[in-house]
């Protein structure tokens, strides 16, 4: 259970963190409908596709290694990512009206990633 939610982050992650890095203005456009006009806007995005880049990094080497407290510590930080994603995506479209195509299946998708993260700590107690 827990090799699989690694491998399904890793290319997840993986990909969204390379299109912020690449493109940032059409992910944001797909995501929140709405253009990064700033350079700053842009600078933090591609920080955050590094940072999206990172987490892949992580899950995909650690996908053989489904014990321990480090694959623990691992989903942990990985639940509390996806929770907080589901928490700023949905306040980005209930509060700014930041709604783009993307958005709601984005937020579902952290929903589902985080629900398998709960049943792959619970499983592993």
């Amino acid at each position: 259970m827990v090799r699989s939610l690694l491998i399904v982050t890793a290319l997840v992650e993986t990909g969204a963190g390379a299109a912020l890095l690449l493109s940032p203005s059409l992910v944001a456009a797909l995501l929140l409908g709405a253009s990064l006009d700033a350079p700053a806007a842009l600078v933090v995005a591609r920080v955050a596709g590094a940072a999206l880049l990172s987490l892949g990094a992580a899950c995909w080497l650690a996908r053989d290694r489904e014990t321990g407290p480090a694959a623990r510590g691992l989903v942990a930080a990985i639940l509390l990512y996806n929770c907080a994603a589901i928490v700023v995506l949905a306040n980005a479209a209930a509060a700014a009206r930041l709604v783009g195509v993307l958005m709601w299946p984005a937020i579902a998708l952290h929903a589902v990633l985080a629900i398998w993260c709960i049943g792959s700590v619970r499983s592993g107690r």
